[in-house]
């Protein structure tokens, strides 16, 4: 098992750089990122500190994955990569299992974690708040596998719009998630149904925990993820005949691969070039349907309809 539990490992080399203000020069532009980060280029993302000095290169590199499912199986899940990843870095990775995307948030955000794989509507959250540059997500010949948000409720409800869920027990899976939570804020009102108003906002804490509450009646509808629908679908924890799709939105990227804005240019550089290389495993491709190896994304374009959802949730 390559899971490392200890937390005084995790903590163990913690960079101070993860801290410092990521202006080397004088900082002309900011756009949306917090005050610790300039983006003079403006391509939405933290620029790599123009100091050498404030450059991170730790010979122990920690990775973490958005949580799902069993948080060991994940690390077991990981294992041909972390070891492939040890041989092309020529330095030592080590998984670190995190219960949370705002944990990894965090984690980043203070130097103690280097490289992270967020969800969807978190990765935005990540770039602004810890300085993340996503690089890379699961994808085919064809370019990135992604997800849609969807609706569902059981096939023998009597629900077949959103708006007929007002009043009704509507499920959210976490505040961050953009499928389980954050696009229901933007794209619901236009089709009758206020999240919130309509109904209570109840968060389940993750997706699989939603799909099952539906499935087992507890809830009249939840708003979730056609990728870990398919997923439960193929392990045959559901059955697709217990649920209707209501709604579906357009495809997002179904997650996003990211480093930390001040790992040093080379690392960088080097380990673009290790994932873009790395060929799944066959219980990876089994695990993220319809991905055989990681694929580069632009987080400028791919998620330009991502930030644009954000923009338009409801503030307090």
């Amino acid at each position: 098992m390559r899971t490392i539990f200890l937390s005084l490992l995790f903590y163990i080399g913690s960079s101070i750089a993860g801290l410092s203000v990521a202006i080397g020069a004088e900082c002309l532009y900011r756009g949306e990122l917090a005050n610790s980060y300039c983006d003079n280029n403006q391509d939405f993302l933290a620029d790599t500190p123009d100091d050498p000095n404030l450059w991170v290169d730790p010979q122990t590199l920690i990775i973490s994955f958005a949580p799902f499912g069993d948080y060991v199986a994940t690390g077991t899940l990981f294992n041909p990569l972390l070891t492939y990843l040890e041989s092309c870095l020529e330095r030592r990775v080590i998984f670190y299992p995190m219960q949370s995307n705002e944990a990894e948030i965090a984690a980043m955000r203070s130097g103690r974690l280097h490289i992270a794989g967020f969800s969807t509507g978190s990765t935005v959250a990540a770039v602004n708040q810890a300085g993340a540059i996503p690089f890379a997500t699961h994808g085919n010949h064809l370019g990135f596998v992604g997800a849609h948000l969807i609706v569902i409720v059981r096939s023998d409800s009597p629900y077949y719009k959103l708006s007929d869920l007002k009043n009704r027990r509507v499920i959210h899976s976490n505040a961050t998630s953009l499928t389980g939570h954050l696009g229901a804020l933007a794209l619901f009102p236009k089709e009758g149904l206020m999240p919130g108003v309509d109904y209570p906002i109840i968060f389940s804490g993750k997706h699989d925990r939603s799909i099952q509450s539906v499935k087992s009646g507890d809830y009249d509808a939840a708003t979730t993820t056609t990728e870990i629908l398919e997923r439960m679908i193929q392990y045959r924890e559901v059955d697709k005949d217990d649920f209707r799709i209501i709604y579906q939105s357009q495809k997002f990227p179904s997650a996003a691969l990211a480093y930390s804005y001040n790992l040093n240019p080379a690392l960088q550089t080097n380990l673009r070039t290790c994932f873009f290389n790395y060929q799944f495993s066959p219980e990876m491709k089994q695990n993220f349907t319809g991905g055989e190896y990681f694929v580069p994304v632009d987080y400028q374009k791919d998620w330009a309809e991502i930030r644009q959802i954000l923009k338009k949730m409801p503030t307090k």
